[in-house]
């Protein structure tokens, strides 16, 4: 009895192995392709908060895609130094108008004739 069994536990992980490895032409179990970002990243306009929590990375057996990290890292990098030199140069132009309007106190009176004063 012990003989058989040991025979029929060969059989079963020759046979198994072969399945997994492919004993024939056509594979048993077909090569996966990599997963990818389902929703990447929209290039058309700039990134939103409802994007990045959207956002899903595909993950492997040792973590996320290191290059689709870099890739979502990269953007976010540039869109957010984009829009630091935005805001600098509003600041820039609102400075200015600033002092512009410190130097003129008279810019926004007197223009219309219902504001003059009646003498």
């Amino acid at each position: 009895m012990f003989w058989f069994l040991l025979i029929a536990l060969v059989v079963v992980v020759a046979a198994v192995t072969l399945a997994v490895v492919g004993g024939g032409e056509e594979a048993v179990l077909p090569e996966a392709p990599p997963e990818q970002i389902t929703d990447p990243l929209p290039a058309a306009r700039p990134v939103a908060r409802a994007d990045i929590e959207a956002l899903r990375l595909a993950v492997t057996a040792r973590g996320y895609r290191m290059a689709d990290v870099d890739d979502v890292l990269g953007r976010l990098g540039a869109e957010l130094a984009e829009r630091d030199a935005r805001i600098a140069e509003l600041e820039v132009a609102l400075a200015g108008a600033r002092a512009a309007a410190a130097g003129r106190p008279d810019l926004f009176k007197g223009d219309f004739k219902g504001d003059e004063p009646q003498s």
